[in-house]
């Protein structure tokens, strides 16, 4: 007997595969999205990093390579020997003269540190008395016309007159050689504070001043509430450009004036004829200067309203 064995035609069917479900669907389309920002992101961030990196060595390559090359130079020039000491005889002076730069040894034979010390307490001191006159005296002549007309000829006949000019001026009147350099940094410092203060005043805004007419303000909140915030970058400036000078004149006030100080310092060097200790002093009052430079270049940022 043969028997027939039958099968249901859904035996035979070829199963599928079951179909995605919309919340597998959006899950994945989500997780390719976040892989992509997360790609992007990582790009982002390393180019970002790039770029900064790059800013960093135009910052600092050209100046290292500047100096390098001033070094270079300088060792080429004095390889064969002579009175001008070698950038490794300059380094080693260097290392001894500030090992021990707050040293005293009687009242003209005292370390570095001091000098420096004394040489920018005459500074603040002169520049001190500057601003306290020069930044009134420009307020006084940016907002009165009368004012201007009549102290502008002055300016412009004392200002190409060199401080050094006025040194003896200072040692006639007051008979010491510290006020002396104190009155020609003072003489120094203030016509910078003065022009750029007045230009400040003039460069108000005429709506400010409408504005102060209509609500009938003071002098007094006129100054304050107006004219000093707008004028504050301006006074800014010519604090930063009276301190540059005031360091600049002070070395050669002191070179004629002796006494404690850096200028004083590099005269008797000299007169030691110790040259490593003279190329050091001149890096140092550069160093001084630049400092002082960037801080009140930060300063003058941080008050302006550009920034």
């Amino acid at each position: 007997m043969v028997s027939a064995v039958f099968h249901s035609p859904r035996d035979f069917e070829v199963q599928a595969p079951a179909a995605a479900s919309p919340q597998t669907t959006n899950a994945n389309a989500n997780a390719e999205v976040t892989d992509k920002a997360r790609a992007k992101s990582a790009a982002a961030s390393q180019a970002q990093r790039a770029l900064k990196m790059r800013a960093f060595w135009l910052r600092v390559l050209p100046p290292v390579l500047g100096l390098a090359l001033l070094v270079g130079v300088w060792a080429l020039l004095t390889q064969k020997g002579g009175s001008f000491p070698t950038p490794a005889a300059t380094f080693d002076a260097a290392v001894q003269l500030f090992s021990d730069p707050f040293y005293r040894k009687g009242p003209n034979d005292q370390g570095i540190g001091w000098n420096i010390l004394a040489s920018l307490q005459r500074v603040g001191l002169g520049f001190g008395l500057a601003a306290a006159v020069g930044i009134p005296l420009g307020f006084v002549i940016g907002r009165f016309e009368f004012a201007n007309r009549m102290v502008s000829p002055l300016i412009s006949l004392l200002k190409p007159v060199s401080p050094l000019a006025w040194l003896p001026i200072g040692l006639l009147v007051f008979k010491s050689a510290d006020p002396a350099a104190i009155w020609t940094l003072f003489i120094c410092s203030i016509w910078p504070m003065v022009i750029n203060t007045a230009m400040g005043v003039q460069q108000v805004p005429q709506d400010y001043l409408n504005v102060a007419r209509v609500l009938k303000l003071s002098e007094w909140k006129l100054i304050t509430r107006i004219y000093l915030p707008a004028v504050l970058p301006f006074i800014l400036t010519g604090v930063r450009l009276s301190v540059g000078t005031a360091w600049l004149v002070i070395v050669a006030a002191e070179m004629l004036t002796g006494g404690v100080g850096i200028g004083f310092w590099v005269w008797d060097e000299w007169n030691n004829l110790n040259v490593a200790h003279i190329i050091i002093a001149i890096f140092v009052i550069g160093i001084v200067g630049l400092l002082l430079e960037a801080l009140l270049m930060s300063i003058a940022k941080r008050f302006s309203f550009d920034a």
